[in-house]
């Protein structure tokens, strides 16, 4: 079904990213980074110093919060996670049809990521096209911008590479059929 393969893509795409070090792209070595904790919740914690695992619901809660203060509203047809892996990826797609200017909605979401903590690793443009690596953690945050064409997608897909959740993911993958 089309949710296995998007875990699988997501999570590989984020995975592979994520380890390809300062090839490809621009390498910011997490310089943007505010080091605070702004942004976490109770139900996950910061993921940082305090030595609290950052759970999806506190991503989620991150992103949401700072993608709707941006001035996006969430695409709800966007793909669903499957409950195996809510805790370990987080797939949030905007309407950027329905904002007022995406790249700056895109830009701003992001400003507020990275005063939550989150360290921009990477950065790549192509064709009107922008991704960011972000990293919180032991997550991996793909942040993507393909609103300056006639295509209006912008898209945030984390995951939890931690061990824990390669397994879920895994998991997650081979249990739901892929046709």
């Amino acid at each position: 079904m089309r949710k296995a393969k998007m875990v699988a893509a997501a999570a590989g795409v984020v995975l592979l990213v994520a380890g390809c070090g300062s090839e490809g792209g621009a390498d910011k070595g997490g310089s943007t980074s505010a080091g605070s904790s702004a942004g976490a919740s109770s139900t996950g914690g910061s993921g940082g110093s305090g030595g609290e695992r950052l759970t999806g619901a506190a991503v989620t809660e991150e992103l949401t919060g700072a993608a709707t203060a941006a001035g996006f509203t969430q695409d709800g047809s966007g793909e669903q996670i499957p409950a195996e892996a809510k805790d370990c990826m987080v797939s949030w797609t905007a309407d950027a049809a329905k904002a007022k200017d995406p790249a700056k909605s895109y830009a701003d979401t992001v400003a507020t990521l990275n005063k939550g903590g989150w360290n921009e690793e990477r950065k790549t443009e192509q064709g009107g096209s922008v991704i960011k690596s972000l990293k919180k953690s032991s997550w991996q945050l793909q942040a993507s911008n393909h609103s300056a064409g006639p295509l209006k997608l912008v898209m945030f897909v984390a995951v939890d590479s931690s061990p824990e959740c390669a397994a879920a993911l895994a998991a997650a993958n081979k249990a739901t059929p892929s046709s």
